[in-house]
């Protein structure tokens, strides 16, 4: 069995959207309609276990028509306002549950994680007590419209709980846009981030909205923020003091309404100190920090984690041997939760039956890659022909970045980007590089 099927009936189609991509998020298959007759119109087509329905005051009990045309779907109720007369009687004539709007998503995905009877997925698993107490923090901050700096190892889920933040706070109905601050070229990251009128470059063949347009009146992540250089951040920090932006080759200023989160997988405040992250921008960030601990300090969260990637990717009905559970809890997860999807992906297609065996848990570990060589995993001629030149330019210029970068023609935020993939994948690199944070 795949993901958990849910039907979502909306008449407007934009709130549709936004609870099917939440679900779709949360781990279950989201499969929208317009109407209740549309919604069973697709029952009688398809079996689904459950049907998430919005009512108006004007149809009140519209949902009901789904308990007639199909067998089996539970109706989780969303009323336009409340009112306790409907919600007994909802309730009697066979409703899962009665939600009154506006209702928190994390409570929506609880009723629906109920009805379904299956699991959350793997972004809302938490059972350790480490976790349960982060999650907790930060929905308490969600509420408080404040800057949050999330920090952790590579693959901790920072985005994942920034996204959190997001769902619990007032601005869940407007747009939740995240920038990978590492992936975008240096050159090119003013122009993604600020906007742009049309003839600002070569190629700018029209006006572009930039990150911080695209999510006014809801949230932006800035993720791995520690990847921008100086002068950018000189210009990110007026842009978040002044609470406007203008973009590139614009005259006029636009005024945002717009909440900041970051990431970070580094230690900004030693990077503070080694002048390469502004101080006035760090604590314009640094508002409400939250740390998310590395996997292996969440002992509780492994097993419960693994089963909710094996229910996403494999069938609810997957199971682990105990040898297999043994394995999980004794690996020490230096890629933390990433890594943990990538090794239950693997177990899933090493594994016949539905019980998971020890001998199907591989571990990125288990075979050696000969020095200063790319894994053969790695595949593709033109990526293995890269990192050769890029571990060979190092060589000549005795492991010296900067001047690796131009040599190579790329900038150093470029390259520090491309190592860090390389450590992702396997690849041995000399000297420092190979024990730096990726």
């Amino acid at each position: 069995m795949g993901q958990p099927e849910v039907l979502v009936v909306a008449p407007e189609k934009e709130r549709c959207k936004r609870r099917c991509d939440l679900l779709t998020e949360a781990g279950y298959s989201a499969v929208a309609a317009a109407s209740v007759d549309a919604g069973a119109e697709v029952l009688a087509r398809r079996r689904l276990p459950l049907a998430l329905v919005h009512t108006r005051r004007s149809l009140p009990r519209n949902w009901e028509i789904l308990n007639r045309t199909s067998k089996g779907t539970r109706v989780v109720v969303l009323a336009e306002e409340s009112s306790v007369t409907d919600a007994v009687d909802a309730m009697r004539a066979g409703a899962a549950d009665y939600l009154a709007e506006p209702c928190g998503e994390g409570q929506l995905l609880q009723s629906v994680q109920r009805a379904v009877g299956g699991n959350a997925a793997p972004g809302f698993v938490a059972e350790d007590p480490a976790t349960l107490d982060l999650f907790n923090l930060a929905g308490r901050v969600a509420s408080k419209d404040v800057s949050v700096l999330l920090s952790g190892e590579s693959g901790t889920g920072k985005e994942v709980l920034a996204r959190y933040i997001h769902r619990q706070s007032s601005r869940v109905d407007k747009p939740f846009v995240a920038v990978n601050c590492a992936a975008i070229p240096e050159q090119m990251l003013e122009a993604v981030l600020f906007g742009f009128e049309r003839g600002a470059f070569t190629g700018a063949v029209r006006s572009h909205a930039g990150k911080f347009e695209q999510a006014q009146g809801g949230t932006l992540l800035l993720d791995e923020v520690s990847e921008i250089d100086l002068g950018l951040q000189a210009k990110l920090l007026r842009v978040l003091q002044e609470q406007e932006v203008e973009r590139l080759c614009g005259t006029d200023s636009i005024s945002l309404d717009v909440r900041v989160l970051a990431t970070t997988n580094r230690d900004l405040k030693t990077l503070v100190s080694e002048g390469r992250f502004r101080e006035d921008l760090y604590y314009r960030l640094h508002v409400f920090p939250l740390k998310v601990p590395p996997l292996r300090l969440r002992q509780s969260d492994i097993l419960p984690l693994a089963r909710a990637f094996a229910a996403r990717f494999g069938g609810v009905d997957c199971n682990f041997s105990a040898q297999a559970q043994s394995r999980l809890l004794e690996h020490s997860w230096p890629g933390n939760v990433r890594e943990l999807e990538n090794v239950i992906q693997r177990a899933l297609v090493l594994s016949e039956g539905r019980e998971l065996p020890a001998a199907s848990i591989q571990f990125d570990d288990g075979a050696p890659v000969r020095a200063g060589l790319p894994s053969k995993s790695l595949g593709g001629d033109l990526r293995e022909r890269e990192q050769r030149l890029i571990l060979e330019t190092l060589a000549r210029t005795r492991g010296s970045r900067k001047v690796a970068a131009r040599k190579l023609g790329i900038s150093d935020r470029t390259l520090r980007y491309k190592l860090a993939r390389m450590r992702e994948d396997g690849v041995e690199l000399p000297g420092p590089y190979g024990a730096e944070c990726a």
